[in-house]
């Protein structure tokens, strides 16, 4: 039996095994309601309801904190003996390699397509909104972040929902936090596995062979794939060996890099184009609030540009907290306000310069999709943008592929450990273990397809967002409390007082727990 035919039988044997749990867990995870003429699914308006809670809870911390949080990042703030294993900005760019991927080149050009130009401005809309949502699960994962005896951290819903609980409800919170604990442990675990691993490998690797002659090509063929896994699970599997500092170390330099390269691209288009800027801004407005045109109106373009945003940027699923909780800090909220940066990098900058290259250049293919013709891929109408002003894009665009799949695949392989080390321990069999799993998924990634499991693994991240937003509902008022306090510090930093008040550096300041 030929490679091609085992991958081929083993894809249909997953597909018909899990085919119809996916179907239904999808159904559920998924479920839209019909709003005037087009589908809204609970699980967007979920997360878009929760980004204007803690907008209004925390008086627009995005906008009114946004210049501190940069300098935040810049390490204006930072402290001498803090825990943890990363700065500021290498926390960032570890968390921001998660989210920026594959949906920020063809998931926006779907959204445009579908939900005409104005979608765009509800996209941003959201992305801001998600900005207040990630500041407060971010502030929640540092402070109740465990520092283990070896210098190592390990955050997230998994601890912040348990302990969080425990400290505000007493034994009943402390019995429903560990269940959420575990619940969501797995979730982190099997999306890791299959969407941020196999998926981002499976298609960086068809956009290698897109470029490379095809299936006749010299990646073409199933030697060309398995070397291509191999050489991935490679790379990936000496950087996750160095742990989060080693990740840090990577996608500090990775996410610039492809974000730099992405920017740079949709600049040249624009610039180009230059004359048609205004038209292009004046047709997004318009699109937004112009109920013909688009499919479902107003709403139509407005649940689409959600949707896009909400899948994006992951605020309030969870994830972020992981990578975020191992900087180096005494202040819970002030990587919470590093991270309000992240959706604004995903959401409002890179996915919104995909869709404005798109309606400015406007290619053929994304003209003939909103006439009603026949529809294309996402990432071909994102390559025929940049194709009208550089017909040698697409190697461009496989070159932001790779960066895209590699960053994502490192940071959700650092997830996925922390959510595995919480379900099975923190034996190094135990993560050895893992990793090797971890990269063997990634060769399987340029083999198999399994979409099933992929759109299984969709469905489960986004069950974790109904877990999690409750949990931060619940411990708003403790992350509310983190920014005084770190406000406080930022208020003596500022006017040059001593602030080493505390056996942490701030008498405000609790200790970070330490655990074998």
């Amino acid at each position: 039996m030929s490679l091609d035919s085992f991958t081929q039988s083993v894809d249909d044997a997953v597909s018909g095994f899990f085919e119809p749990i996916a179907t239904w867990l999808g159904e559920v995870v998924f479920y839209s309601v019909p709003v005037a003429g087009t589908d809204l699914p609970l699980i967007v308006a979920w997360l878009v309801v929760a980004g204007l809670v803690f907008t209004g809870w925390f008086g627009f911390v995005q906008l009114r904190k946004f210049r501190l949080a940069v300098d935040v990042v810049r390490g204006k703030y930072d402290e001498k003996g803090s825990a943890g294993e990363v700065n500021h900005f290498q926390a960032l760019t570890a968390a921001v390699s998660g989210t920026v991927g594959l949906g920020n080149i063809a998931g926006v050009a779907v959204a445009v397509s579908i939900g005409g130009p104005g979608a765009t401005f509800w996209m941003i809309l959201c992305g801001l909104l998600g900005m207040a949502t990630k500041f407060v699960e971010v502030t929640l994962g540092v402070k109740y972040r465990e520092v283990h005896a070896d210098g190592t951290v390990s955050g997230g819903p998994m601890h912040y929902l348990p302990k969080g609980l425990a400290e505000r409800f007493g034994k009943n919170g402390k019995t429903l936090g560990k269940v959420l604990a575990v619940l969501a442990s797995f979730m982190v675990l099997f999306f890791g596995l299959f969407g941020g691993n196999l998926f981002q490998v499976n298609q960086s690797y068809a956009q290698l062979v897109s470029v490379t002659g095809g299936e006749n090509g010299v990646m073409g063929s199933s030697a060309g794939a398995l070397f291509f896994g191999i050489l991935i699970a490679a790379l990936v599997g000496i950087v996750l060996l160095g742990g989060i500092r080693s990740i840090a170390s990577v996608t500090s330099k990775l996410v610039p890099a492809m974000a730099g390269i992405y920017i740079v691209a949709c600049l040249v288009v624009i610039a180009v184009n230059v004359t048609a800027v205004p038209s292009a801004v004046s047709t997004i407005i318009e699109g937004a609030f112009n109920p013909q045109g688009v499919a479902g109106g107003v709403l139509g373009a407005l649940i689409i540009g959600f949707k896009r945003a909400a899948f994006s940027n992951e605020a309030g699923l969870g994830s972020a907290p992981i990578a975020h909780s191992a900087v180096k800090t005494k202040h819970p909220a002030s990587e919470g306000l590093v991270a309000l940066l992240e959706p604004f990098i995903d959401t409002v900058v890179i996915c919104t310069m995909t869709a404005l290259t798109i309606v400015i250049a406007n290619p053929a293919s994304y003209v003939e999709v909103r006439e009603g013709g026949e529809s294309i891929g996402g990432v071909t109408i994102t390559s025929d943008a940049f194709g009208t002003v550089l017909p040698w894009f697409p190697y461009i665009l496989t070159v932001a592929v790779m960066l895209f799949a590699v960053s994502t695949v490192l940071t959700w392989g650092y997830y996925g450990l922390k959510a595995w080390t919480h379900l099975f321990g923190r034996s190094r069999a135990s993560e050895i273990t893992y990793k090797v799993v971890y990269t063997v998924f990634a060769v399987a990634g340029s083999l198999l397809t399994l979409q099933t499991l992929i759109d299984m693994a969709d469905a489960v991240l986004f069950m974790l967002a109904v877990i999690n937003i409750i949990g931060l509902y619940l411990l708003a008022p403790v992350v509310k409390r983190e920014l005084n306090t770190f406000l406080a510090f930022v208020k003596r930093r500022d006017a040059g007082l001593d602030t080493d008040e505390g056996p942490d550096g701030d008498a405000d300041q609790e200790p970070v727990k330490t655990t074998v």
